[in-house]
Formats: structure tokens, sequence, C-alpha cells
């Protein structure tokens, strides 16, 4: 039987500390599972500028010493636990992204949230939603304060409709196996609705997501916001990862930046874990959901 491939991430960074977070993150999840770095550095004219994470003060400086980053970056991957290597790009734009994950062919995306005084939380959402687009790839969004340590304690959150998982995310379900963390699904409602509840438990479950996880539980909530159920069921569980699950309407959509995902991605104090989704086949949407039972748009 052939040996199942590395996994591999791709890390968006910079020379600077600010903007390491990520990598720090990325290596201690890496070496969990045996998985290879690539750290990227794109410069100017970007959808992922990397100064967006450490200010604009930084770019004039950086662009003036660019024959030093890749040493720097070099330097930095010699450092870390798991193997890495660098690229530099000029520019990340969609068809760059996508040339790219082609060629690596990575489990997901690493990005750093930074500070709200470096970059408007809505412009980081903005910048993952094309990002998201292009790649169509697992993404993972680090808050600036995480330190550096595999998940323990992993929350999904589902809604009630069922999806499907395309072949890309075969990359997470393998690094969800190797860790075996703790996993709650938690399904947000606003109003006490026991089978949506259940729905969304056998969605998770019909996906194949969780098959073969040791230690799964599953939680309901009532809450008239979405995002604010999920925020409460972080500190609830004690969840040191959340996983969205993403539909091409979280994503492709104009009003991304006031969806629940991105109302998460703002505001969550974990990392969080964008897994996109189908729409399945396997049973009906139940259209008589209102978006209050829809976290995934």
């Amino acid at each position: 039987m052939k040996a199942p491939r590395q996994l591999s991430f791709i890390v968006l960074t910079s020379v600077y500390s600010e903007a390491q977070r990520a990598v720090l993150y990325a290596d201690e999840l890496a070496g969990g599972v045996g998985a290879h770095l690539l750290l990227l550095h794109a410069n100017h004219g970007s959808f992922c500028d990397p100064h967006i994470f450490t200010g604009e003060s930084w770019r004039p400086q950086e662009l003036a010493d660019a024959p030093g980053i890749k040493a720097r970056l070099t330097q930095l991957a010699g450092q870390l636990r798991a193997p890495a290597t660098v690229a530099l790009l000029p520019h990340l734009l969609p068809a760059a992204a996508r040339a790219l994950t082609r060629q690596h062919r990575p489990a997901l995306v690493v990005v750093e949230r930074p500070a709200a005084d470096a970059a408007p939380p809505d412009q980081v959402s903005l910048m993952l939603l094309e990002l998201l687009r292009a790649v169509q790839l697992p993404l993972l969004l680090v808050p600036h304060t995480t330190a550096p340590a595999p998940p323990q304690r992993v929350l999904i959150a589902a809604d009630s409709e069922p999806f499907a998982l395309p072949p890309a995310i075969d990359g997470v379900k393998r690094l969800l196996h190797q860790l075996a963390p703790h996993v709650t699904i938690v399904h947000i409602s606003g109003t006490e609705a026991d089978e949506n509840y259940a729905r969304a438990k056998h969605a998770v479950e019909l996906s194949g997501l969780t098959t073969g996880l040791p230690d799964v539980a599953s939680r309901g909530y009532q809450y008239a916001r979405p995002a604010d159920g999920i925020l409460a069921a972080i500190h609830d569980v004690g969840a040191d990862l959340v996983l969205l699950l993403a539909r091409p309407r979280s994503y492709l959509g104009e009003v991304f930046p006031h969806s629940v995902t991105a109302e998460v991605l703002r505001r969550s104090p974990v990392p969080v874990l964008i897994v996109p989704a189908a729409e399945s086949t396997a049973a009906p949407r139940h259209e008589a959901h209102h978006a209050a039972d829809n976290i995934l748009v």
C-alpha cells in the first residue's frame, strides 16, 4: 500500500516578529504530525499583503532590504521544529495563489490575525475572503496572542443542513486523526429545537469529518445571534481551536464581512479553521431554517 503523502502547511509571514506568531503555531502543529512548512512572503500588490500584519510604516524598510528577506526567513526556518522551506513571491494575487497551492498541495494555509490596531478586522476578513475564494482550501487564522501549542479541545460549529467535504480537506481529517483531540460538535439555534440539534450532529457524522475520532461529544445552545453562541461555547467547553464549515455562499457572496463566519474570525480568542464544504445531495435542504439557525453564512 502506498504511504500517505506528507502533510504540508503554507504559512503567510514576514521577516518581522509581529507577523511570526502564526509561524510558531504552525510549527507546533506540524511537529506533532510530521508535516512540512512553506514560509511564504509576498511583496506589495497583493491581496495578502504582509504589511497588513506589521503596519504600513514597515513597508519602505522591508522593500529597501528585499535581498535580505529570504536570508532572514531561511534563518527562521532553520530554527523551527518542523522541516521548513521559504518562498518569495512578488504578489499573491488569485492566479499566483492557485498556482502555488497546485504545486505544493497544502493541507491548509495559515494566516495570523493581527492586533486590532495593526489592521482593521474587516480588512482581514476581506483578505481571507479573497484567499478562500482563490484557493478553496482550509484556512487557519491564528490570533496574534495565541500560544504555540497543538490543539487539545476542538469545537466544530455546525448547522442542521447536510454537507459534503471536498477532497481538498483530506489533510484536515488526517490532522485531526493524528492529533486525536477531544471534539465537541456545537449547534446554535435561536429557538429550542431539539430536532435541529440532532440534524446538526448527524450532518457532521454523515460527512465523515469525525469518523474514527476517539472522543466526540455534542452540545446545543440557544442564542439569537449565532456568533455569540459560538463564542460562548468556546469558553464553555474550553476549546483551543474552532472549526467552521464554509459553504460557497459563505465566501462567494458580497456579504461576507457581515456573516457569522467573519464575526467569529474577528472575535474568536482561539485559532479558527475555516473548512470549505459543499451542499450535500444526501438529504433535502430544510428551507424553513432561518439565518439565525445557520452559522455558515
